[in-house]
């Protein structure tokens, strides 16, 4: 098989995935378009060469529909060669565009791939692609279906994890998303998004709030307590895992994920493809997998496609350096450093998108971008990016500097 190598990575700073945020007034294909821009302008890329342009976009209706990643290729003024393609596996899309891309260039099919993921929140809300998931009762029911902030909830009853745990990690997100700004740390990857007139509408992800204490949070409200009891999928999770007496509810908007809009690009090539180019690579895809999980806890398939790909790849924890993990909610987190006794100091060591936001189909890409960063800065090798998604699934990819 051809050896699949990352040339270059960029995302947009994640704005507030509401009216009053600041990429609110930018169109999806616009805000895509800007990390298919720089990715060109960066590595002096020749679009008539791009074999494909791959994202993920998890409601891809309305703006964001009709294959928003060719709309984004008009949109920057690619060549017209350069076709597109969009995928959704929830909040995992952005990662496996970039899986796909890399099964693409390794069986020899293409030699430079463009992937990544869009999502503008404030403009395309979540959900608003229905589905049956969550409308069909002849699905949802052997599903069990249910908000994934109860999922989470089950997750921090069954495995332990107490409402000071996941605020106390969500306040240490925080920290380290601010620490990495204010020391540079994304300067080389995060494009600023301007508006028709070349003035700057957001150059830093807006969503944080490094600030943040114990006692701030304190006063936050259970989120998905409500829809628990009330709604009935309190009974759901029980049903499914009938050890639970009753869901133990510890998550609110400060310990779980912000609703924000963002975009990301990831190079990808073969050896000759970036040769041709000029390109110097960064990194190669060692190994990637997809798992099913638990539907009802949903959010644990880190954990499961984690031992699978470690058992595809012959390798081990120890072989890892760095994990980067989705935090959707701060007890997915939790219990995957539970499940593999990772220490802290080794996963999500930016802070995350408890602090910066889940752009959902472009967070795979822009994990993958980050981690690859800091494997640079501390002269790193080898790291693992994963996501928990909806219905009760795991992706996982493994990557290695060059």
């Amino acid at each position: 098989m051809t050896e699949v190598f990352i040339y270059d990575h960029v995302r947009t700073p994640r704005g507030r995935g509401r009216k009053d945020g600041a990429l609110h007034e930018v169109p999806t294909p616009r805000l895509a378009a800007k990390v298919l821009e720089a990715l060109r302008d960066r590595n002096g890329l020749d679009t008539s060469t791009v074999d494909d342009i791959i994202m993920g976009c998890v409601d891809p209706v309305f703006e964001a529909g009709a294959v928003i990643p060719k709309a984004a290729a008009f949109e920057a003024g690619y060549s017209n060669k350069a076709p597109g393609m969009q995928i959704s596996r929830f909040c995992a899309s952005g990662l496996d565009a970039v899986n796909f891309a890399a099964g693409k260039i390794a069986q020899g099919a293409d030699d430079i791939v463009i992937a990544g993921g869009v999502e503008s929140m404030s403009r395309v809300g979540m959900g608003m692609s229905g589905g049956a998931w969550y409308m069909d009762p002849s699905v949802n029911f052997p599903g069990y279906f249910m908000p994934q902030g109860v999922s989470a909830d089950l997750i921090a009853t069954k495995y332990g994890f107490s409402r000071d745990d996941v605020d106390a990690y969500a306040v240490e997100s925080q920290k380290r998303a601010g620490h990495s700004w204010d020391n540079g740390y994304f300067d080389r990857s995060v494009v600023p998004v301007k508006d028709q007139n070349g003035i700057v509408i957001l150059a830093k992800d807006e969503h944080m709030r490094p600030t943040t204490t114990m006692q701030n949070l304190a006063s936050l409200n259970a989120s998905f307590q409500m829809p628990g009891e009330m709604g009935g999928f309190e009974a759901v999770g029980i049903q499914a895992h009938p050890e639970i007496e009753r869901i133990n509810y510890v998550h609110h908007a400060g310990n779980s994920s912000g609703i924000v809009d963002g975009a990301a690009g990831v190079l990808l090539g073969s050896r000759a493809g970036g040769e041709s180019m000029g390109l110097k690579p960064r990194a190669r895809i060692k190994a990637f997998a997809n798992i099913g999980s638990d539907p009802a806890l949903m959010l644990t398939g880190p954990v499961d496609v984690t031992e699978k790909l470690l058992k595809r790849s012959g390798m081990s924890l120890a072989d890892i350096d760095l994990f980067e993990l989705n935090e959707a909610f701060a007890a997915v987190v939790l219990r995957y450093m539970q499940a593999f006794d990772i220490p802290h100091d080794k996963i999500n060591v930016n802070g995350g998108a408890i602090a910066m936001g889940h752009p959902l189909g472009a967070t795979g890409a822009m994990i993958l971008g980050t981690v690859l960063d800091e494997l640079e800065r501390r002269d790193l090798k080898t790291a693992l990016v994963t996501l928990c998604i909806g219905a009760g699934m795991g992706t996982a990819t493994i990557i290695e500097r060059v």
